[in-house]
Order: C-alpha cells, then sequence, then structure tokens
C-alpha cells in the first residue's frame, strides 16, 4: 500500500505543479496581449477632454460612456461629427463677423438706422461663435495626438483659436464700455478668425 501511494504521489505532485506553471503562464501571456494593445487615449488632451473625456473624466465616472475599444470607437465617430459640424459652424461664423463689419462700418459712419440690426447679429454671430468653439473644446479626443516640430496649420489654427477667442470676448464686453475699443477688439477677432479658418484649409 505505501508503495502504491508513493507511486501516485510521484505522478499527482508534477501535475500540480505543471497546473500551477499553466496558470501563471496564462495570466503571464494575457498581461503581455493588455500590455501589446494601444493605449485607448493619447498622452496629451486639453482640459475640457481631459475633464469630460479622460480616464476619470465625467463620462467615465458616470458610467455614460465606459473606456472600452468599442466605447472609442463611437467616440471617435462622434469627434468627426462634431469636427465637422465646428467648421460649418464657423463659416457660418466667419460670414455673420463679415456682415457684422459691414454694418459696424456704417454705424462708425453716422447710419444710426442700422443699430437694431447690428445688435441682432452681433447676438447671432456671438451664439455661432461660441456653438462652433464647444463643438471643437468638447470633442472626444483622437485616438493618438502627436506632438508636432515647428508650425503647422493645425499649430497655426490652435493659435490663432486663442487671439479670435480673447478678442471675441473682449468684443463682446466693449460693446457698451468703449466703441473704439469695441471697433478695434472686434476688427482684431475677426483678422484672426479669418485667418484660422485660411490656414486649417491649407
Amino acid at each position: 500500500m505505501k508503495k502504491y501511494l508513493t507511486l501516485f504521489a510521484f505522478f499527482l505532485l508534477p501535475l500540480g505543479a505543471l497546473s500551477q506553471s499553466s496558470e501563471n503562464l496564462l495570466q503571464l501571456l494575457q498581461e503581455q496581449e493588455k500590455d501589446s494593445l494601444p493605449p485607448l487615449l493619447p498622452d496629451r488632451m486639453i482640459f475640457t477632454q481631459s475633464l469630460l473625456w479622460g480616464e476619470k473624466g465625467l463620462f467615465r465616472a458616470t458610467g455614460i460612456s465606459p473606456l472600452r475599444p468599442e466605447q472609442r470607437m463611437k467616440e471617435i465617430k462622434l469627434r468627426n461629427s462634431m469636427l465637422k459640424a465646428h467648421q460649418i459652424v464657423g463659416y457660418l461664423t466667419l460670414g455673420g463677423m463679415l456682415a457684422q463689419g459691414i454694418i459696424g462700418g456704417k454705424l462708425y459712419n453716422g447710419d444710426n438706422s442700422l443699430y437694431q440690426t447690428h445688435k441682432t447679429l452681433g447676438k447671432a454671430v456671438t451664439i455661432s461663435y461660441f456653438t462652433g468653439a464647444g463643438l471643437s473644446l468638447f470633442a472626444p479626443p483622437p485616438l493618438i495626438n502627436i506632438k508636432q516640430r515647428g508650425l503647422s496649420s493645425i499649430k497655426a489654427h490652435k493659435i490663432l483659436a486663442t487671439v479670435h477667442f480673447s478678442g471675441m470676448v473682449a468684443t463682446n464686453l466693449m460693446a457698451t464700455e468703449n466703441k473704439e475699443l469695441h471697433k478695434a477688439a472686434a476688427y482684431t477677432t475677426f483678422t484672426a478668425y479669418a485667418l484660422a479658418v485660411v490656414v486649417f484649409k491649407f
């Protein structure tokens, strides 16, 4: 009997060790597979993207948009739609700004009959502008955010965006405070905005 128990232990122990080794190997392979998958979020995100779409962002914490590969694919489609809408709204805003400039010029030349039109159009342009800005700022982040060296069209677009965003805020603040500063801010905003549209196309 002792002989059989010894023989049984001789075969059973290696099987247990083999089973444990297989589990360790499987776990190691799973970890390697996980490490080999591309990251779901880029290394760099702007504040608004991080706030909503970051690993601990609002949409992750609330479960609205869990951080999963299939969900990220949906987010990329949403991003593309939002950025296309951003472009369309951008063209409409540019047209509105141009009309505002023409009407504003007539007002400064003494044609006060256009004051109400200027004011109404100003509100429409402001709504349009900040809608377009929101579509860009709050869009889901890309899969990869490559840092480019030197000046590129995208980098120039972002620099000009900072200028025309500040100018738009100043234009609205100075509307009733200081006409000359309002005019200067409006022309600066239009110039920076028009250039931002042009450089993005080229």
